[in-house]
């Protein structure tokens, strides 16, 4: 092999440096290529108790463990030799377009995972042309956030509270702001059993201790956002100091009945969805009623309430075979990726919510997290809508998706074992 002295006509065009980026934020969130990455870089700048508050769950955690693995057990059937240079990522939803087929979840005490919480999230859905949901726990009001996101579609998602007219106040005061859906939340009798939380003594606001203390030296910037900015609390309800589980049990009306469902419906004026179904035989009911639903939300709360909980990707199938003429039928619970997404929409979804997705693009960069976990997804929503060989959501179908066995009931994998 011979060998020469290399000429600089020919080291010329390997050398591209590129411009450094000086912006540490901008830098770091260039680099996160997946929402895994978001959330590696959640937990090195968010303190223990926050952090662990967004990404934990319920007792053994096993609901949400399953939920994750369910996405990853499938296996995609693509067709090929399609054009697929243009792609369609939009259709409507409960009335009205959508820009992709996800939103942002409802989510509580998000300010406590970084001080811009809501607004950022409402402004970065209005940019996407997404809906953002507000929580009844939010911590940010129901007209700030309307405000943040005016031409926008704004969702209210309500907890029927023991104290009725408070939890009415809230769905007139929703109304009056201009929100079209309200997300009817019926998983949460009682508040579930999140260890986490527990072990790290998380309170609202959060404590003071040697602890915290000593697990701020690392994360100066989220305790500096946290003592300069507006306090801590909730905005749609009274400052409240104790752990976040005294407060749901406090304020959670385990006396909840269909019959609720209807007096909250004759009260709003916009679409409703009843969030947190996780039987069949439920959506069913619901459906059947007479309430009015205009849609039903398959969640197990993230996991966060009853730990092996039904996996909402696996009832997706036989709920929308039961129920999906009559209604819209949304999926939360273990969204990690585009991917999930579209075999959600292939299995009949027609709307998706993201919640720990959006947080951990919070707690890595405000706002502009937010726009890279969105970015991060709806790219990854393209790309796999090409490689499926489809050019909107309309084409998507079962015959895109097989659903891998894992965790089935016994008594079922026999009899087709048998078969």
């Amino acid at each position: 092999m011979k060998r020469r002295m290399p000429k600089v006509a020919d080291l010329a065009p390997l050398m591209q440096f590129k411009k450094p980026q000086l912006n540490p934020k901008t830098r770091r969130l260039d680099k996160a290529l997946t929402i895994e990455d978001l959330r590696r870089i959640a937990k090195r700048r968010t303190p223990k108790a926050a952090f662990d508050y967004t990404d934990g769950s319920a007792e053994a955690e096993l609901s949400i463990a399953r939920a994750r693995q369910a996405f990853s057990d499938i296996e995609f059937r693509p067709a090929i030799l399609r054009d697929v240079s243009t792609v369609s990522t939009g259709w409507d939803v409960l009335g009205a377009p959508v820009a992709q087929p996800f939103g942002i979840a409802p989510t509580g005490f998000t300010r406590m995972m970084q001080t811009e919480g809501e607004i950022a999230g409402a402004r970065a859905a209005g940019r996407a042309g997404i809906p953002f949901s507000l929580s009844t726990m939010g911590t940010s009001s129901i007209e700030d956030v309307a405000a943040a996101n005016p031409r926008g579609r704004n969702w209210f998602q309500l907890y029927m509270w023991k104290d009725r007219d408070r939890s009415m106040a809230l769905v007139e005061r929703a109304a009056k702001a201009g929100y079209d859906t309200l997300l009817a939340t019926v998983d949460v009798p009682v508040a579930g059993a999140r260890l986490r939380d527990k072990r790290n003594g998380m309170s609202i606001p959060p404590a003071l201790t040697l602890g915290t203390v000593l697990d701020a030296l690392p994360r100066p910037q989220w305790w500096f956002d946290f003592l300069t900015t507006e306090p801590l609390a909730f905005a749609s309800l009274d400052r409240w100091s104790g752990t976040v589980a005294e407060l749901l049990d406090t304020m959670f009306d385990p006396t909840v009945t269909i019959e609720d469902l209807r007096w909250i419906k004759s009260q709003w004026p916009g679409r409703i969805v009843v969030k947190g179904i996780q039987t069949v035989a439920d959506a069913r009911r619901v459906v059947d009623v007479g309430v009015g639903v205009d849609g039903i939300v398959l969640s197990n709360h993230g996991g966060r309430q009853l730990d092996r909980a039904p996996v909402p990707f696996h009832l997706l199938p036989d709920v929308v075979a039961e129920v999906g003429r009559d209604t819209e039928v949304l999926l939360d619970t273990g969204i990690m990726s585009g991917a999930d997404i579209v075999a959600s929409i292939a299995l009949g979804a027609r709307f998706t919510l993201i919640g720990r997705a959006y947080l951990y693009g919070l707690m890595a960069g405000g706002e502009a997290g937010v726009d890279r976990a969105i970015a991060i997804l709806s790219e990854q929503v393209a790309r796999t809508m090409r490689l499926l060989g489809v050019t909107c959501l309309e084409e998507l179908s079962p015959e895109h998706v097989t659903q891998l066995i894992r965790l089935a009931p016994r008594e079922k994998l026999v009899n087709q074992l048998e078969r």
